[in-house]
């Protein structure tokens, strides 16, 4: 059973281009560094962009639900940590698990 672990982000339009660059370049790359995760998406939500930021959704897939668990225990911390330490008070984020049950 595959799972799905979506983290949505509104970054401040100030900030959003260096950010996008920082997540490809550093953040994604460690986190998939973990070996929690299969793979990876960023999308840009569309019609999503106002005077508050810009709106972003970065998806990550994991084998199972064990595996993403070790993530959560071992590196999620420390990981979300850097992130909110850079981006203090530019942005506000909030994840949603999910099992995939279907994908072609």
């Amino acid at each position: 059973m595959k799972i799905l672990y979506n983290v949505t982000i509104k970054i401040s339009t100030d900030l959003h281009i260096e950010w996008l660059e920082w997540m490809k370049r550093v953040h994604i790359p460690e986190v998939m560094a973990t070996g929690c995760f299969e793979s990876y998406r960023i999308t840009r939500i569309l019609g999503d962009d106002d005077e508050h930021g810009v709106g972003f959704a970065v998806q990550y897939v994991s084998a199972d639900m064990d595996i993403f668990n070790i993530y959560q225990q071992q590196h999620a911390k420390r990981l979300q940590q850097e992130h909110s330490d850079r981006y203090a008070n530019q942005y506000v984020s909030f994840r949603t698990l999910m099992k995939i049950e279907a994908e072609g």
